[in-house]
């Protein structure tokens, strides 16, 4: 077995059993190691043939695996070189453990904000909807999306999908403030959220009342249960000139 190999942790390669395909179980104990700080910055992974071999399963699942982390910044691939952690696989020491809600308020510094709904449906999942919750093309997801204002400005788009296997009826999430109605044994127990700059697009630009191209941040928040599987994806599209912002996120008793 290679270097690299023997030093990940013990677990990993040896149990992906759980929900979803196998490339998304994959992705999933690929991930961990390098968002505990397990795996470092500029450390190589070994080529697809081999991390194939350690967890038999096929290149093209270890393939479609780092493809899915290489769009998230958390490996970059180096021609002739090989794939590596990424100097973006920042985590921030807080694990968000025992969340009651799948889905966090937002609110701005000194402001009280207002909702419009702008979409409440069940759809079939998009590409990055299937990757991120480890989805096939027939499942279906519900799907939340919000404008979020303040004084009449608008200031971010919030765009919540979930399997429709936890969150069945769209129309049962009424309100900013509702607990989203999910069974108690689908409760996540950690979350991870990327913040990409950005340029705002159409037809973003024109709900948030700004220019195309305008400066705008983006947040993508990954919601998991305790057994490792994704239950919610969420994308926050901020306004680049708001004040400032606060994400807040409810949190069961121990």
């Amino acid at each position: 077995m290679s270097d690299r190999l023997a030093a990940m942790p013990p677990r990993w390669g040896i149990d992906i059993r759980g929900a979803g395909p196998l490339y998304h179980r994959l992705r999933l104990a690929l991930e961990e190691p390098i968002l505990s700080g397990k795996l470092k910055e500029g450390d190589v992974l070994y080529p697809e043939r081999d991390l194939a071999a350690h967890v038999h399963v096929s290149r093209v699942t270890v393939r479609k695996a780092i493809d899915h982390l290489v769009r998230h910044g958390l490996l970059v691939r180096r021609p002739g070189s090989g794939t590596f952690v990424s100097g973006s696989a920042l985590r921030a020491d807080q694990p968000l453990s025992c969340a009651v809600s799948l889905t966090g308020e937002v609110s701005w510094r000194g402001s009280d904000t207002e909702v419009v709904w702008i979409e409440r449906s069940t759809s079939h999942p998009a590409s990055e909807e299937m990757m991120t919750l480890g989805l096939s093309g027939d499942s279906r997801v519900t799907r939340l999306t919000r404008l979020r204002s303040s004084a009449g400005r608008p200031l971010a788009i919030e765009r919540i999908c979930i399997s429709s296997e936890f969150l069945p009826d769209s129309l049962s999430v009424t309100s900013s403030t509702d607990k989203t109605p999910v069974d108690a044994d689908f409760r996540p127990v950690r979350a991870i959220e990327r913040i990409f700059a950005c340029n705002i697009e159409d037809p973003d630009a024109n709900m948030l009342g700004g220019t195309i191209g305008t400066a705008g941040l983006l947040t993508k928040r990954v919601a998991y249960l305790a057994s490792g599987r994704a239950i919610e994806f969420t994308r926050c599209l901020f306004r680049g000139d708001a004040d400032g912002f606060v994400t807040e996120l409810t949190f069961l008793e121990n």
